[in-house]
């Protein structure tokens, strides 16, 4: 019997498996019918089951007959999705789906659970720092302890975020909300108490704010990239306003004050290279703009 037309084979997807088994070294006239051709392929996938419960792949010479013979137990509806898809390379759309459900980071993973700390942890901290009029040195070591955690988290929740993408629109949202909060709070009980100029204050809360309003303007243009000095300028600002809410006296005392000072230093100078970024980054998103006007008209 030879010649068999593809509508014999059981339409496009016979000649599929005819095509198949011929690159895998068989012979399409070799076939005595679908029923039969079933049969074989049903006494085979009972001696191999794993050919049809997803067996490790084969890359060799026989892997796609063994594909197309593993497909065929299947039934003709199914059996053409499968061999569709293989044929295409493309995965099968409830594939997609549950890729697409996998790939959703849940608002309720490990990063915000850390955002949402630091958020807590912030009128914990007012509290202990203003307890017993805020000078109680055992108060004060409580409320450095909630500070001191509030800027580990920091560290760790942008990273796990990226590093396992688990980025989502809350964290988006709520971290720099958070990291701007327990900053704030700290230096501003700070300066309440008369430990810290008030001047040293508005110029880091000033700094911040205004870079943070300054991304939003520029971001039709693209993304300011955090520099190395501006995450060195953040891990100055923790370790200077750590050191002022501990009650420290002696030398500890004046080495704080220089490295609030290195702190206030870098924020200004960080700020200043931002603004040339934004303003950069501006008249570069302009430029572009223009030229692809003149070249649409063109």
């Amino acid at each position: 019997m030879t010649g068999v037309p593809a509508s014999a084979a059981g339409g496009p997807s016979g000649a599929r498996r005819a095509a198949a088994g011929a690159a895998s070294g068989k012979v399409p006239g070799a076939s005595v019918g679908r029923s039969a051709a079933r049969s074989a392929e049903g006494g085979a996938a009972g001696a191999a089951p794993a050919a049809g419960q997803g067996a490790a792949p084969d890359t060799g010479p026989g892997a796609a007959g063994g594909a197309g013979d593993g497909g065929a137990a299947v039934g003709d509806g199914s059996e053409s999705a499968v061999v569709d898809a293989q044929d295409d390379g493309k995965p099968a759309r409830g594939g997609k789906l549950a890729a697409a459900a996998v790939n959703q980071a849940s608002v309720w993973n490990v990063a915000n659970l850390l955002t949402m700390l630091r958020l807590i942890l912030v009128p914990a901290f007012v509290a202990l720092m203003l307890a017993d009029g805020g000078y109680d040195p055992a108060w004060r070591a409580l409320a450095w302890a909630a500070f001191a955690i509030a800027m580990i988290t920091d560290l760790f929740d942008g990273h796990l975020a990226r590093r396992y993408n688990l980025v989502t629109d809350f964290g988006k949202i709520a971290d720099p909300i958070a990291d701007k909060t327990i900053m704030g709070a700290a230096l501003i009980c700070l300066s309440a108490l008369g430990d810290l100029p008030w001047w040293v204050t508005g110029v880091i809360l000033g700094r911040e704010l205004g870079i943070t309003l300054l991304r939003f303007l520029v971001i039709r243009y693209g993304v300011i990239p955090a520099s190395r000095g501006g995450k060195l300028k953040t891990l100055t600002q923790g370790v200077a306003v750590g050191m002022y809410v501990l009650a420290l006296t002696g030398w500890l005392a004046t080495l704080r004050f220089w490295v609030m000072a290195a702190a206030v230093v870098l924020t200004v100078v960080t700020g200043l290279d931002y603004v040339k970024q934004a303003i950069v980054l501006r008249r570069r998103g302009i430029a572009e703009r223009k030229a692809a006007l003149e070249e649409k008209e063109a």
